[in-house]
């Protein structure tokens, strides 16, 4: 379990789009709690249109299914707000944004609890993001203070910020 602390997102987007354009590679991007927020910090960098190849968002539970392929099984018997389903929206929407018969590189996702309420019998705060290319996926599990926008806000940074981890080998 990880406590993140918001931080200004935009130097992480601008550090993974620098680092996707130096190995080649792209990005797509599945979001539910953050509506949009992650491919919008990424696509607010100059150059971005060479490496992300969009986003979905998947804000209601079905499309995760319908558009994505996560599990319906998994989402009707834990919810939306599971590692399982952050790594299969990663790996979906990485399968789903397709150029010239390519999957994209890497597909990122978030799914969570921003409040005001609980969901899924989770607190508000708790959020998982994944991360997933040809090699496989990981779903890593936040729990995040603050109000909605601060959880939005820290879910965008700390996403950008393991991406960009992985990117540069740091881990």
């Amino acid at each position: 379990m990880t406590d993140a602390v918001p931080v200004d997102a935009h130097e992480f987007a601008v550090a993974v789009v620098r680092a996707l354009t130096a190995r080649g590679e792209t990005v797509a991007v599945a979001e539910s709690l953050t509506g949009g927020l992650v491919v919008a910090e990424l696509v607010g960098v100059p150059g971005a249109s060479a490496v992300v190849r969009g986003g979905v968002v998947a804000y209601a539970t079905p499309v995760k299914a319908t558009v994505l392929g996560v599990d319906a099984h998994l989402l009707a018997e834990h919810g939306a707000v599971d590692p399982e389903v952050a790594r299969q929206m990663a790996d979906g929407v990485r399968r789903a944004l397709v150029v010239d018969g390519v999957a994209a590189t890497w597909g990122i996702s978030t799914t969570g609890v921003a409040g005001p309420d609980p969901q899924d019998g989770k607190p508000v705060g708790t959020v998982f993001v994944g991360i997933a290319s040809a090699a496989g996926a990981e779903a890593v599990e936040l729990h995040l203070d603050g109000d909605r926008a601060a959880i939005r806000s820290g879910v965008v940074s700390e996403l950008l910020t393991r991406l960009r981890s992985r990117l540069e080998g740091v881990e």
